[in-house]
């Protein structure tokens, strides 16, 4: 690590999905880890095992909490209330939020902060994607597992750059700031804006001032890299400091054959790649323009991205058949939802495209945020959303109907269920002779078998 001085570290709420991943990577540096949570899911709870860092027991103790820790570090699913947080204030610890103790960690090295309503996980991974394949050194901080890399973290004591994925939520139960803002970045980057965590940010004034916080932060003679078609990434990226260097961006050219999508090149060449739709030839775009600004060259820069996956529930493949494929998505927000199954249906534009949504974040599932939905869900064949009512009473949500949601789409023909057995019985029961179907969301639809779905969807 860059600050050897925190060889003593407790992280409240560490099963946390990147909680645990700081935990491990502090662990690997040497740090002595112990953690705290009320409850622990795989993978943490396994990972954590492997690595000897599981609490002995579940829940908050504050006699944890002892006076030779140099730092705890509090993740957003501890309350404010929490009483190992009140013993450490108690006891004046260096008490972090998790971007807070991100930054703090990478002090002496160059920030590049991938910020967006969408796609900064995305960006994130093919940026780190050029990077390992040229084996520059860095060390990152991003929200999923990305396919290569052991730990979602990484803090090391001789990189000289990291790589963060900006998230505009809270930092802490005790910190009401966005992380984005912590990270102090050298290089930022908006991928676009598009209202969301309405719990959070009531309106979409109060959650756009949040990017425009961020793109005033870009210090002088740093770098913000944003989408030039998105138009609230425009209005808060306006060249406002001489001393900053501002870059807009668009989807690279690019041309479809036979399924497959390539990049056209300034020399007129052909890099063929894996994955597809507009959102992605974006996402490019920006980690091109990222990765201009640490050296990397342009041919190296296609040399490498031949080979990039996607990052995992982005557009992943789950099966494919003679005539069919499965695709599943993290894609919840109506920004992702458009785009997402627009993508498949150009790349496979003969085929009939079913697509399911499953409402599950807060902002999904709240009435007031629903119209946001209208027009984006157009794309595909056949159209269907469900919800389970159980999740918006565990959120203290009010009662939503199936012809509320059907409403707040605008679109007649969609199909709402609240019952995963009966999606399951429609989706089966649907032809899938040259059909294509996508999953999108950010739960599970209540442990609804995809890999046997998508087995009967492709036949084998």
């Amino acid at each position: 690590m860059a600050h050897p001085t925190y060889r003593r570290v407790h992280l409240i709420a560490v099963g946390g999905s990147i909680m645990h991943n700081l935990a491990l990577a502090l662990h690997q540096q040497g740090v002595h880890v112990t953690g705290s949570d009320d409850e622990i899911f795989d993978p943490a709870r396994t990972r954590l095992q492997q690595a000897g860092l599981l609490p002995a027991e579940m829940g908050w103790n504050a006699e944890r909490i002892t006076p030779d820790l140099d730092a705890v570090i509090v993740g957003m699913h501890a309350r404010p209330d929490n009483p190992e947080l009140h013993r450490a204030q108690e006891l004046g610890l260096r008490i972090f939020s998790f971007p807070e103790f991100i930054h703090e960690a990478s002090k002496d090295k160059q920030r590049i902060v991938i910020g967006g309503s969408h796609g900064k996980t995305s960006i994130t991974s093919l940026i780190l994607h050029v990077l390992r394949h040229h084996g520059r050194r860095f060390d990152y901080a991003v929200g999923a597992q990305l396919e290569g890399f052991d730990l979602m973290v990484q803090l090391s004591d001789d990189a000289p750059i990291i790589v963060i994925e900006g998230d505009e939520y809270l930092s802490s139960p005790v910190d009401r700031r966005p992380k984005f803002h912590l990270y102090q970045h050298h290089i930022g980057v908006i991928s676009g804006i598009s209202w969301d965590h309405i719990n959070v940010f009531p309106t979409e004034e109060i959650y756009r001032e949040q990017f425009a916080i961020f793109a005033r932060m870009t210090p002088k003679a740093g770098v913000l890299i944003f989408d030039q078609d998105d138009e609230q990434a425009q209005l808060v990226s306006v060249p406002s400091n001489p001393d900053v260097k501002y870059v807009g961006y668009g989807p690279h050219e690019n041309i479809i054959k036979n399924g497959q999508t390539f990049l056209i090149t300034k020399k007129d060449e052909l890099v063929p790649i894996q994955v597809f739709g507009e959102h992605n030839l974006r996402n490019i775009s920006a980690a091109r323009e990222v990765c201009k600004q640490l050296g990397i060259k342009g041919k190296d820069f296609y040399e490498a991205i031949a080979s990039f996956r996607g990052a995992a529930r982005r557009l992943e493949l789950v099966k494919q058949g003679t005539s069919s494929v499965v695709y599943k998505d993290f894609a919840h927000a109506p920004s992702k939802l458009k785009a997402t199954s627009a993508a498949l249906k150009r790349q496979f534009p003969e085929r009939k495209l079913v697509a399911c949504l499953e409402l599950h974040t807060f902002s999904s599932l709240n009435p007031a945020f629903l119209p946001q939905y209208e027009g984006t869900f157009d794309a595909p064949d056949v159209a269907v959303v469900y919800f389970n009512p159980q999740v918006l009473a565990h959120k203290r949500l009010p009662p939503l109907s199936e012809v509320q949601v059907a409403e707040a789409f605008h679109r007649p023909d969609l199909r709402v269920f609240t019952d995963s057995r009966q999606l399951a019985e429609f989706l089966q029961q649907q032809d899938w002779h040259n059909a294509n179907l996508l999953m999108m969301t950010s739960g599970t639809f209540d442990g609804l078998d995809l890999a046997q779905l998508a087995g009967q969807v492709t036949g084998n």
